[in-house]
């Protein structure tokens, strides 16, 4: 089978590094023909010994305009996939499928004034790409990125969102960002300490962004823990708030992520 005809290419990586012992991010070169849309996941495959490939889908922490892409990912003890992409170093290879995946992107709704981005744990990725997309801040007035993980040290990426409100392209309109990270497992200053599902219940998470979370105004993203996901889903539905599909749009998108 011919490079073209290939349902991959083949990338350099370009940077590794480790937000903790189990967290760690890579980076790596782009095909120029690799379009997505912020939110999307690409499948990635990792070459074992064996000579076999194996694949996982690791949604974008880059933006669609950048010129690399860029992954974050925990590894799983004896875990067949991350195992040995935390091994790769710079300029090993990493093989990427073609074509873009996922809906966890702002085309799934119509309307709205504030926009939720709830994550856990590495669900964080495609939230990053969004606020690193200049649409999402022309189009609503608020925008709040709760954050949750068990310790503070898994709290990754902190530069890049204390760096987004210094962006040129952001002039007269950073502000419209709420940072809300949430630590469950330690006492942070700073931060909020009950699980999303618990903020949710309480209306804490509302009082602390400063805003209501409602069927009018209100769109959600949410990503991590399938679990996590799926009890947010629930609390919402019995708030009136119901999934974006095609033929009925909606208020709330999700993925699945760990």
């Amino acid at each position: 089978m011919t490079a073209s005809a290939e349902k991959f290419t083949r990338q350099r990586l370009l940077d590794v590094w480790r937000w903790s012992p189990s967290l760690f991010s890579l980076r790596c070169t782009r095909d120029p023909g690799f379009r997505f849309a912020a939110g999307q996941f690409a499948r990635l495959g990792v070459r074992k010994a064996s000579g076999c490939i194996v694949w996982r889908a690791y949604s974008m922490v880059s933006a669609p305009h950048d010129e690399f892409l860029e992954f974050f990912s925990i590894e799983v003890p004896d875990g067949e996939f991350t195992g040995e992409l935390s091994q790769l170093a710079v300029g090993d290879e990493l093989l990427v499928e073609r074509q873009p995946y996922g809906f966890l992107t702002l085309d799934r709704f119509a309307g709205g004034r504030d926009l939720w981005l709830l994550a856990s744990g590495t669900g964080v990725a495609p939230f990053l790409s969004i606020l690193q997309d200049p649409a999402v801040w022309q189009r609503f007035q608020c925008i709040v990125l709760a954050y949750s993980v068990r310790s503070a040290a898994e709290l990754a990426y902190q530069p890049l969102i204390a760096d987004l409100p210094r962006r040129d392209w952001l002039e007269g309109v950073a502000d419209k960002l709420v940072y809300l990270p949430v630590v469950t497992r330690e006492r942070v200053p700073g931060c909020l300490q009950e699980r999303l599902t618990a903020l949710l219940d309480s209306g804490e998470l509302e009082r602390a962004a400063g805003i209501a979370i409602t069927a009018e105004h209100s769109r959600l993203m949410l990503c991590g823990n399938p679990a996590m996901v799926e009890e947010l889903h629930e609390r919402l539905k019995l708030r009136g708030l119901q999934l974006s599909l095609s033929r009925r749009p909606g208020q709330l998108a999700q993925e699945n992520y760990w």
